[in-house]
């Protein structure tokens, strides 16, 4: 046996992290009693999370509370928000932090992220799973947080705690906590997804613990082309409905697991930090892999990620920092005193992982979920720009152009505004970050989804310039009809006399000849003009209609992922 079975873990403590996407078109099209009186989109985000929209959530938020916003508000050099923003550049804070305005309402320091929590003051909620194999947990809820941003991305935190037990137990608290929706039947029936989910009231006095939302997945199926996601995060978004395909999550069955695991120094060997168990143990937390007596993958594979995937800077403390497309991970042994950093102020490692951290994870995976986002939006405008060109004799709609235009602008917002190659000066916070956007291929993927919005930017750009051509070769033949009839009809204005005055202003029949061709010319002349500008309408209609229309129209647009 592994030395590793008998390691305790004396403090756990993971945020499961769940990024998604919210249909901002779809959801003020379903609340048009909200949107149609904010000017912009998160200016209605707090009346809109007021709203119990889904109906098996009323019990928990009965129970809990809503969601409630959750600035920062204090900023003396004992607060929190003093203490979190204080490592971050000067525009880092300006943009990923919620500040109450305490400088005056000024349109600029306006915030484009809400900070939300539900308060359990007073309340001991349990998050508890177990599978088909007879394996159960049962963890204390400690935090919920949501963040919602401008953009329509949101991120909830779910923050749970656990006490002095065995490894095998918090590796499986971290691996099947996270599931979300089975990916077969088969996966629950093998026991590796969770058959319960549940969040659970602790009853006080004589009264019984209060179960408040549970998931059993007995029938699973997919909405639209989204996944059965758990009640127990249904019933934490519940001013959002999953049915009517308001919001979708952007990865997989799994949350992210950001996760901090303390082992007892008591339960180890000799030396355990430099031993290939604590290799293994570490590589488990990682992956967030269940229990093994040795690595779960090729041992050379392993260390050749680990020199990408770790960050061993205190390795020699045993203390390790671990990122992945899945999972970002604290693991130290025991508590100690880091220099002039005193156990009697806390400890300086879960305290950094509770703060700047978390912090820095939340940023790294918005970044994630905003171009995940963006990669199926360029698809789906790019789809509907298909069957404009393939089903419509090639011409695009004016709304599918609106679409390319609003997607361009988004991309550029997040490029200037909110997405930085560096968050902070010091260099370990630094090195934490690039490990983490390395790992999510942020650049990579930033990178890409540019080129591809410009090639779409560039081809709707040659179609116009097509299509303008027409448009101008169209005026040019109009304004040569129509000169060339105001030339014969100005020869009746002009006052020729003799034979010609006889012929064009004399009753003869001469005359009348010319006032007939001269009518039927300018009949023919006006009825072609109107014939163009009918048939081509789509090319003048917007240089016609009047602006209060065209913007009514935009802002009743159809969803883009709705369809």
């Amino acid at each position: 046996m592994s030395a590793n079975g008998d390691v305790r873990v004396q403090h756990l403590y993971t945020y499961f992290l769940f990024p998604f996407a919210v249909d901002k078109e779809a959801v003020a099209e379903d609340h048009p009693q909200i949107w149609m009186r904010q000017p912009q989109w998160i200016a209605g985000l707090e009346e809109w999370v007021r709203k119990l929209e889904v109906e098996f959530a009323s019990t928990l938020v009965d129970a809990l509370g809503p969601w409630q916003r959750a600035p920062y508000q204090r900023f003396d050099m004992d607060s929190v928000s003093y203490q979190d923003m204080v490592f971050f550049h000067p525009y880092v804070r300006r943009v990923f932090f919620d500040s109450a305005d305490c400088w005056g309402d000024t349109a600029d320091r306006e915030s484009l992220l809400h900070f939300y929590h539900i308060p359990l003051d007073g309340k001991t909620l349990w998050f508890e799973a177990q599978d088909n194999k007879g394996r159960h947990a049962r963890v204390e809820v400690m935090d919920l947080k949501l963040n919602l941003y401008a953009n329509g991305i949101g991120t909830l935190a779910i923050g749970v705690e656990a006490w002095d037990l065995g490894v095998r137990d918090a590796l499986w608290i971290n691996e099947m906590m996270r599931k979300i929706y089975p990916s077969s039947r088969r996966q629950m029936r093998e026991g590796r997804m969770p058959s319960r989910l549940a969040f659970v009231l602790e009853g006080t006095g004589c009264a019984p613990d209060r179960v408040l939302i549970e998931e059993r997945f007995e029938e699973a199926a997919m909405v639209g082309f989204q996944p059965p996601l758990a009640k127990t995060l249904q019933a934490l978004l519940y001013f959002a409905d999953y049915s009517l395909r308001e919001y979708e999550p952007v990865l997989d069955e799994r949350m992210v697991v950001y996760t901090y695991v303390e082992l007892a120094p008591q339960s180890l060997p000799p030396s355990y930090t430099d031993t290939e168990a604590y290799q293994q143990l570490v590589s488990l937390v990682l992956y967030v892999d269940r229990y093994a007596g040795g690595y779960r993958y090729d041992p050379r594979f392993l260390r050749q990620q680990f020199d990408r995937q770790l960050y061993q800077r205190w390795a020699h403390q045993g203390t390790y920092y671990g990122f992945t497309t899945y999972s970002n991970v604290t693991v130290c042994v025991g508590q100690f005193e880091c220099g002039e950093h005193k156990l009697s102020e806390g400890f300086l490692i879960f305290r950094m992982y509770l703060t700047r951290y978390l912090l820095m994870a939340q940023v790294s995976l918005f970044y994630r979920a905003t171009l995940l986002d963006f990669a199926e939006r360029t698809a789906l405008v790019s789809r509907r720009l298909y069957h404009d060109q393939a089903q419509a004799a090639g011409r695009i709609a004016t709304e599918n152009v609106r679409m390319a235009a609003e997607l361009r602008a988004d991309f550029l917002h997040f490029s200037n505004y909110w997405y930085f190659d560096e968050l902070a000066n010091k260099d370990e916070e630094s090195e934490h970050f690039a490990m983490q956007v390395r790992e999510y291929h942020i650049d990579t993927m930033k990178n890409e989804i540019e080129e591809e919005i410009g090639k779409l930017n560039e081809s709707i750009h040659t179609y116009y310039q097509f299509r303008n051509t027409e448009a101008i070769n169209r005026v040019a033949m109009l304004s040569l009809i129509l000169g060339a009839g105001a030339v014969v009809t100005g020869f009746f204005g002009m006052n020729f006399e003799g034979r010609f005055a006889k012929t064009l202003f004399a009753e003869t029949r001469e005359h009348w000849l010319s006032i007939a061709f001269v009518t039927a010319f300018s009949f023919l002349a006006v009825g072609f003009g109107t014939f163009v500008v009918i048939t081509n309408w789509a090319d003048y209609r917007e240089s016609l209609l009047p602006r209060w229309w065209l913007h009514r129209k935009s802002m009743t647009a159809r969803s883009l992922k709705r369809g």
